[in-house]
């Protein structure tokens, strides 16, 4: 049901400006998210390219903390451990393992697709109500003068 804003009060324009400003947030933090965690699977997939033979039995720092490692030598080039969610690791070849990460870059970008144009479209409302309070108010003023 539409709702002509010019017959709100000043109190319900204010108050479906601050909806909006909700629903804005919300999705913005959405969409922050998604790009996280979007970039964790891009790191994740691009680590694998250093995963070949020449690099067989190199020396390497794993972490155990974000501050204290153990040093390591490398030598399975050919397998690696997937955290595939809820604490489930999975053995995956390299190339199965890039074909994973793929599928989730993928499927984090189609989700962030979704909610964009919702963005977009409560970004023109807001800025539609946002000068239907200035014009209301500005209507308001110059009446009571």
């Amino acid at each position: 049901m539409a709702v002509n804003l010019s017959d709100l009060s000043m109190p319900q324009l204010e108050g479906l400006k601050t909806q909006l400003d909700q629903e804005v947030e919300f999705l913005t933090s959405s969409i922050s998210q998604l790009k996280v965690v979007q970039a964790k699977y891009v790191d994740a997939k691009d680590s694998l390219n250093v995963l070949n033979q020449n690099n067989k039995g190199a020396f390497l720092n794993h972490n155990l903390t974000q501050t204290m490692y153990v040093p390591g030598t490398l030598s399975d080039v050919e397998h690696v451990l997937v955290d595939v969610g809820t604490g489930y690791y999975v053995e995956k070849n390299v190339e199965d393992s890039k074909a994973f990460f793929k599928r989730k870059i993928d499927f984090l970008t189609k989700q962030m697709e979704k909610i964009q144009p919702a963005l977009q479209e409560k970004h023109a409302v807001k800025q539609g109500k946002v000068n239907c309070v200035n014009l209301t108010f500005k209507i308001f003023f110059f009446q009571h003068l």
